[in-house]
């Protein structure tokens, strides 16, 4: 420690050179997974933590199963967590561009733990020195300048006895100093291989540090001291308890709950959270500071617990507790999902169905189960499709995440997270060759783009959807996508196609009898040609929208066409058509009881009619207007709690409504 913080303040080649540092000092912990490196990591980001006020950062570079994390997801959890804006879609370039623009204003510590080489950091680090970065790695970070390595390898003898004092209590220890210090030898004073020793012996108050060490002495074969205390634990275990630690390397993101080792072991949740209880005093899993019970498993065990698993269970065996697992997160985001519909809804229904331990007491509990397994639910969906053998229980995973997710937290706030699913459901539809699901997922991911203004990938995107839309011949598909077509030409100001394409998507909707969307087609097509100066094809277009929607009944919606076609009429230099056609609307939006519609009409009436000379008339318009949408935002006539600008208010209303009528 006084190593790593004496090297904050040390004088760098930059100093030395008279260049001020450009970018954040890196601090090295090296060692390997056991000796403690992170918990020293830690140590030091909470004895510094004063220095640096805008608080800590942290992020893990590897996976428990060794593969690196892309940069583009460790950059996206890291401006969630400065509160900044990670727009889905957004490639890995432009996130940490993000990032270090985010860090260039701020004064924070970052922790980069598991950190597997120099290019999973250097596009992490920022661009300040008013940063630290605290990095874990196995071996040195060659590529990055002026890093000096702070290695771990044991414990001394003195540190290695109180933590292992820690455990079994003084007595055993100093009763037996000699045992002692051999069973630190034993464990190569490594801390994890000693939280397991302490732990073992800490369930067996009557077995002496001497019996511990005999035993471990006794064990035959080579191996690091890790391996050996681990293989010594896991012998101790009963044959249930021991098949559930060997499953617990099946856990995502090594993150695991009484669910999850309930459905991977296949017993109940109540005996799954005992026997985690029992592996956290037996140091085998540590214990995660949540509001819900959950465990992390140590990486340093997850290859230890992979290669029991390997040889101890057959593949099929392992493959059915994966898809116990996965089936048991479908029926948790069934619930988590069906818990926030209305009373007596079908999915009630279902919930009510289900056994009292996937029921959720209510929303509000639903929506923090959901925030805090939301790492693990989605590295389990990532578990699944790149498994390939589960391809079916990925999809429902993928499917049920997502509206649990959307119920929970609204489609724009999860859209990060979204984006993500819809790739994977991707790579599954084009490895199994299912064109549906791989137009549904392509025209998810084009309105993702769009939201987010990148109209070219989008309109890439949507075509592609339509040409698995044609090849699975699903008609909403090819009709939704050369809709969405026709949206993007016309984000993109090319009117004709726009107007083009909502034709095409037109014609299949007259042909199939789709009358609403139809009518609502017209209307787009209408908006393409206002936006192009062409008011007489927008009129038309107009016109048959308003035909449609009285066809089909649809007051409100006659209505707000209407006012769009007396816009277009002003627009052409027809007031008194637009006069009578907002008259018109006006009494629909009466009869559809839109208020602010009728509002916004009113004072539309009022422009429309001061231009033809009658100001009287005007007035008494605009009058009618204001009252109108004052009592609909004060709940009543009379109320002095009026809007102070009533006019400017219903302009924005109808602003809202005909942006609504165009889209």
């Amino acid at each position: 420690m006084k190593e790593l913080r004496s090297d904050i303040e040390r004088a760098g080649l930059d100093t030395l050179a008279g260049r001020k540092a450009p970018r954040a000092r890196v601090l090295l912990v090296a060692g390997r997974p056991g000796t403690g490196r992170t918990a020293l990591a830690e140590e030091l980001l909470r004895q510094v933590a004063d220095q640096y006020p805008d608080g800590a950062l942290r992020a893990r570079l590897t996976a428990p199963d060794g593969t690196p994390v892309p940069t583009e997801r460790v950059a996206r959890d890291l401006l969630n967590a400065l509160e900044l804006p990670a727009p889905p879609g957004e490639s890995a370039d432009d996130l940490t561009e993000r990032l270090r623009e985010g860090l260039s204003v701020r004064r924070v510590v970052l922790l980069l733990d598991d950190a597997g080489d120099a290019e999973q950091v250097d596009p992490l680090l920022p661009e300040t020195a008013d940063c630290l970065v605290v990095a874990v790695a196995e071996g040195p970070l060659t590529g990055i300048p002026d890093v000096r390595p702070c290695t771990l390898g044991g414990l001394d003898t003195k540190s290695a006895l109180d933590l292992l004092t820690r455990h079994t209590g003084s007595v055993r220890v100093t009763c037996d100093p000699r045992s002692a210090e051999s069973l630190v030898e034993l464990c190569g004073a490594e801390p994890a291989a000693l939280e397991i020793a302490g732990g073992w012996l800490a369930v067996r108050p009557k077995e002496s540090v001497a019996d511990l060490a005999k035993q471990l002495h006794a064990q035959d074969g080579e191996g690091p001291a890790l391996a050996r205390v681990f293989r010594h634990a896991y012998a101790s275990l009963a044959g249930p308890a021991a098949r559930i630690l060997r499953y617990l390397s099946l856990a995502p993101e090594g993150y695991v709950d009484p669910h999850t080792a309930s459905a991977l072991a296949g017993c109940s949740v109540s005996a799954a959270r005992t026997t985690l209880d029992d592996f956290v005093e037996l140091g085998l899993v540590r214990p995660v500071d949540s509001e819900l019970p959950q465990y992390e498993v140590p990486g340093c065990l997850v290859p230890l617990l992979r290669g029991l698993t390997e040889t101890q269970d057959r593949p099929g065996e392992v493959q059915l507790a994966r898809a116990r697992m996965l089936e048991r997160t479908v029926r948790l985001l069934t619930s988590c999902r069906a818990v926030t519909e209305p009373d007596g809804s079908p999915g009630r229904k279902k919930l009510a169905g289900l056994p009292s331990a996937l029921r959720f007491a209510d929303p509000e509990a639903a929506a923090e189960w959901l925030r805090v397994r939301q790492p693990a639910l989605l590295a389990a969906a990532r578990l699944a499709v790149a498994d390939g053998e589960l391809d079916t229980l990925a999809r429902r995973l993928m499917a049920a995440l997502v509206r649990a997710m959307v119920a929970h937290r609204g489609t724009e706030a999860a859209a990060p997270e979204l984006y993500g699913i819809h790739r994977l459901v991707l790579d599954v539809a084009e490895r199994r060759d299912l064109p549906r699901e791989k137009a549904a997922a392509l025209l998810n991911l084009a309105d993702l783009d769009a939201q987010t203004g990148r109209t070219q990938e989008a309109l890439a995107r949507y075509r592609a959807a339509l040409d698995a839309g044609r090849a699975a011949q699903d008609p909403y598909a090819t009709g939704r996508a050369m809709e969405s077509v026709g949206g993007a030409y016309q984000e993109l100001g090319d009117w004709q196609r726009a107007a083009d394409w909502f034709g095409r998507a037109l014609s299949q909707r007259l042909t199939r009898g789709e009358r609403a969307d139809a009518a609502r087609l017209h209307g787009r097509i209408a908006a393409v040609h206002t936006y192009a100066g062409r008011y007489g094809e927008a009129m038309r277009g107009w016109r048959s929208a308003v035909a449609g929607y009285r066809k089909e009944g649809d007051v409100t919606a006659q209505a707000r066409a209407l006012s769009e076609l007396a816009r277009v009429q002003e627009y052409a230099g027809r007031p008194e058509e637009s006069l009578h056609t907002c008259q018109e609307a006006v009494e629909w939006a009466r009869q559809a009881k839109d208020v602010r519609l009728q509002a916004a009409l009113q004072l539309r009436l009022a422009d429309t009619l001061e231009r033809l000379g009658d100001p009287a008339a005007a007035k008494l318009h605009r009058g009618a207007a204001e009252r109108m949408l004052g009592e609909e935002l004060t709940g009543g006539p009379g109320n002095p709690a009026a809007a102070a600008n009533p006019s400017e208010q219903a302009s924005n209303a109808y602003e809202i409504r005909s942006a609504s009528a165009k889209d």
